[in-house]
């Protein structure tokens, strides 16, 4: 059952309490308040909560903590929680192959198990809004798509299902096995009814569609071409997997006789409904696209090097005015799957370039709020600390062992471990509380993700 929002005249203070607002001037309070009402933010600012307010049912003493707003993940593969810890020493297209025959044997029964394992992983970091990229459907599978809707709504995360899909098997030139894959005019009826049934763009949707084939090596170009037609009369977004290897450029060049941003560009996928995950190999020229056509980018920095694709150019990127979020990617490739760790790494691989400055502490947070949010298309309503936005907010405590002696709380936050989350909001709701799940059995889920990683193994 899906988690309800708040009473719409219901009340929440925080007070006395370091606020990051990420907004565009970077306001920070030192000491301050915000109010929650209902499913909104109706006050934030310096100093103790306006006294006149009625209704409030739940008053938080912030001493000690930093809140900011809910992390945004703008890229993962949900399903892969169950296939961890495999293929541990390998680049990308080799991890692939090894794992399509595994990943070609999922039901809509593990999905489910695997999309709660992911949810709860990014909610217990700080996330609040999370994109997932599904693209393996095997026949018989049964209804995939809506196992992971279902299996996130009970955990109450603000989502963008990607109706994913791949149609270039071995045969035709592509990396997937062609049992791995689907028909081109099945993929574009099926995710016509994913937008058609699940995609809601009402203010403070839940529940979001797009439409992500897979990536230049697993499908054909009419696809990516329908794809895009289809997206625009629907009016959803689309996204896809680009410029992650020096293997999948080369690959590119031999069988379109061009990069990948050539032939997104050839194709209709730059834009700003379009975004891509990592980016790692992009020249000036494909960054000055990207930039131009306003083509977002999901930097997946653990990912990128658990699979030693590289290192992405995101501060030329951010320079050059491309939007840029963070993404976990699926966590086959980032085991962890957690958002919150993916701040301080970004900060730390980013500076690898040589440049000390190139993200800064209040960089990396942006990336994973307001950057994230522009990526998916929903700056308006999440991303910042503001009156009028959805109630998406984490509140880190920042007062303990690890944290106590930095004095800048987001340094604190973005740059020693990930802090002890007080409280996680999403949609007003607190749904996690000291570090916990507030509407799901944490030890339920666990033993459900062991059961479904046995019976998958058991299957190949």
């Amino acid at each position: 059952m899906a988690v309800q929002p708040p009473p719409a005249d219901q009340r929440i203070v925080i007070e006395n309490v370091a606020i990051a607002t990420v907004d565009a001037q970077d306001t920070e309070h030192a000491r301050g308040h915000v109010v929650i009402k209902g499913n909104v933010i109706e006050s934030v600012g310096e100093g103790p909560a306006p006294q006149w307010l009625d209704n409030v049912v739940r008053r938080i003493n912030g001493e000690g903590h930093l809140i900011t707003p809910g992390l945004v993940n703008t890229h993962h593969h949900f399903y892969q929680w169950i296939t961890r810890g495999l293929a541990q020493d390998n680049i990308l297209f080799d991890w692939l192959v090894a794992l399509y025959p595994t990943w070609a044997r999922i039901d809509d029964k593990l999905v489910h198990a695997a999309s709660q394992g992911s949810a709860a992983a990014l909610l217990k970091s700080g996330c609040t809004t999370a994109s997932d990229h599904h693209y393996v459907f095997p026949q018989g599978g049964g209804d995939i798509l809506g196992a992971s809707i279902e299996a996130v709504q009970e955990l109450g995360l603000r989502f963008t299902a990607l109706r994913g899909s791949m149609s270039r098997g071995q045969s035709d030139g592509g990396l997937p096995p062609d049992f791995a894959v689907e028909r081109t005019e099945d993929i574009l009826i099926a995710s016509e009814a994913a937008v058609d049934r699940w995609h809601d763009a009402s203010f403070g949707s839940m529940q979001h569609v797009a439409i992500a084939p897979c990536s230049p090596f697993s499908v054909t170009t009419d696809l990516m071409r329908e794809a895009a037609e289809l997206a625009r009369r629907k009016g959803v977004r689309l996204h896809t997997h680009g410029s992650e290897t020096a293997e999948e450029e080369q690959f590119c060049k031999e069988l379109f006789g061009m990069g990948p941003t050539d032939y997104f560009e050839s194709v209709g996928w730059l834009g700003e409904d379009v975004w891509m995950a990592h980016c790692v190999h992009m020249n000036d020229s494909d960054i000055a696209k990207f930039a131009e056509t306003g083509t977002g980018v999901a930097h997946c920095p653990s990912s990128n090097a658990r699979l030693a694709a590289g290192i992405a150019r995101v501060p030329d990127m951010l320079a050059a005015g491309v939007p840029v979020g963070l993404g976990v990617d699926g966590t086959a490739s980032n085991e962890s799957g957690e958002l919150g760790t993916e701040l301080r790494n970004a900060l730390l691989i980013n500076r690898l370039h040589g440049r000390p400055d190139a993200l800064t502490a209040r960089g990396a947070l942006r990336l994973g709020t307001m950057g994230g949010a522009r990526v998916l298309g929903r700056q308006h309503e999440i991303g910042s600390i503001e009156v009028g936005k959805l109630a998406d907010l984490a509140l880190w405590k920042v007062d303990g062992i690890m944290h106590s002696s930095i004095a800048d709380p987001v340094a604190a936050l973005t740059m020693g471990a990930l802090p002890p989350l007080a409280v996680l909001f999403v949609n007003g709701n607190a749904v996690v509380e000291q570090g916990n799940l507030t509407t799901v059995n944490e030890d339920r889920i666990a033993l459900a993700c062991a059961r479904a990683a046995r019976e998958l193994a058991s299957r190949v």
